[in-house]
């Protein structure tokens, strides 16, 4: 199961988990989708600080992702 540590920042998800890169972009998350974005702001920003910057409920965000494979790690 590919797990998604909230804690862990959006770069470092990515990193492991290209897949993510599409999903968060549907999502709202447009920034992640380019390389030196996700390479400076992404280092220091979590899925739920992405999340409250771009006004999306955190709770539907997670929804889809489990929705996706993925299992929250809180």
């Amino acid at each position: 199961m590919k797990e998604v540590d909230l804690k862990k920042s959006v770069h470092d998800l990515t990193e492991t988990y290209p897949e993510l890169i599409g999903i968060l972009k549907e999502l709202g998350f447009l920034g992640v989708a380019n390389g030196v974005m996700r390479n400076t702001v992404g280092r220091v920003t979590t899925i739920p600080q992405g999340a409250q910057k771009m006004g999306k409920d955190l709770g539907e965000v997670i929804k889809i992702l489990e929705a996706s494979g993925f299992q929250i790690k809180p």
